[in-house]
């Protein structure tokens, strides 16, 4: 019969053995030591000045004193004595001072795959390998993160304003969008064909709120086709009726403008086109003289027409910039005071 068991290596009753709880107790001793194994320290050299009754520490390379002679094992105080046990491959044991749970590789106590410390994991791989760089690694369908109470936030810190904190989309392992806050504290939204060269579709400054990017209008005259148009460069209720303004040729402010004062009417489109209309009597003698609500760039086309049953001839002179004069006639040639409609269409740029 053997005198030690195989794996822990205690002490064996042998038959007709005297004295045999001594045996018996000294196998007890070491369970105490190796299940549940907890270790004051890793690495230790010099035995304390006055230990603890069951305390263990795992030696070192050059223990010092009681401990001389022993690297590498288990040294246990028993209340009375240091006792020494040669660790096997694969045992486990917690390290106190370390806060973490180490195995026995047959030359040195080593942290365990994910390294296990107190109520953190160094690294952890959900149906995949985890690595320094990636220290959670999941594979899965899907993966689901819910709520432990009513709200549910989702955090990605980045150390510096420089730094990138992002979340970036891929296909073959090959990257072909990512947004977040890259390189600066605006949201970025970049995509990619071939993950080397990257577009800012949207970038959102984080000041103001605005957007660019190359999926936004860049001025006033970009059309490109799936843009999206800018409120400073398109139009809509708030802007298409008001002052209509230009720079160029290229319209700065409202498409349509209309108005009126003592002249008459006129309205004015962004595109140049203006039309005044107005309705003047006409004096039984000379001219009468109509001038434009709105000014002209220059002389417009003017239409003239008689308002009322009455048989009347309405005619115009040259037209300016500001007005033109009026002349009516009736039915015998004669000049006559009558009412007449006058619409006047040109350019106000």
């Amino acid at each position: 019969m053997s005198e030690i068991t195989p794996r822990l290596g205690l002490p064996c009753i042998q038959p007709s053995q005297a004295q045999k709880h001594v045996t018996h107790n000294e196998a007890l001793t070491q369970l105490d030591t190796l299940v549940q194994m907890r270790v004051e320290s890793f690495g230790a050299m010099t035995p304390p000045t006055a230990p603890d009754a069951g305390e263990t520490h795992a030696l070192g390379t050059g223990a010092t004193d009681a401990w001389a002679g022993h690297d590498g094992q288990l040294a246990t105080w028993d209340g009375g004595a240091w006792t020494f046990l040669v660790p096997l491959d694969g045992w486990c044991a917690w390290g106190l001072a370390e806060g973490e749970l180490r195995s026995w590789t047959g030359s040195a106590w080593t942290a365990l795959a994910g390294g296990i410390s107190g109520d953190s994991v160094a690294m952890l791989g959900i149906n995949a390998s985890a690595d320094t760089t990636n220290r959670l690694t999941v594979s899965a369908d899907a993966t689901l993160l819910n709520n432990a109470g009513s709200d549910h936030r989702l955090v990605l810190n980045k150390a510096a304003g420089e730094d990138t904190a992002s979340l970036l989309y891929q296909s073959g392992w090959t990257g072909h969008a990512e947004m977040g806050l890259a390189g600066d504290t605006d949201f970025h939204l970049k995509v990619s064909a071939d993950g080397s060269a990257w577009t800012e579709a949207l970038v959102v400054d984080a000041a103001t709120g605005h957007v660019s990017g190359a999926a936004v209008q860049d001025s006033a005259t970009d059309t490109t086709p799936g843009r999206l148009a800018r409120a400073d460069h398109a139009y809509g209720p708030g802007n298409l009726v008001g002052t209509v303004t230009q720079a160029g040729g290229i319209p700065t402010g409202a498409v349509i403008e209309s108005g009126s004062n003592a002249s008459g009417a006129y309205v004015r489109y962004a595109d140049g086109t203006q039309i005044c209309s107005a309705t003047v009597t006409t004096s039984g003698s000379g001219a009468t003289v109509c001038a434009w609500a709105a000014h002209f760039v220059a002389g417009p086309r003017v239409t003239v027409s008689g308002k009322g049953s009455a048989a009347i001839i309405a005619t115009s002179s040259a037209a300016s910039e500001t007005g033109t004069d009026l002349y009516a006639f009736n039915a015998g040639g004669g000049q006559a005071s009558a009412e007449v409609e006058v619409i006047a269409m040109g350019r106000w740029f």
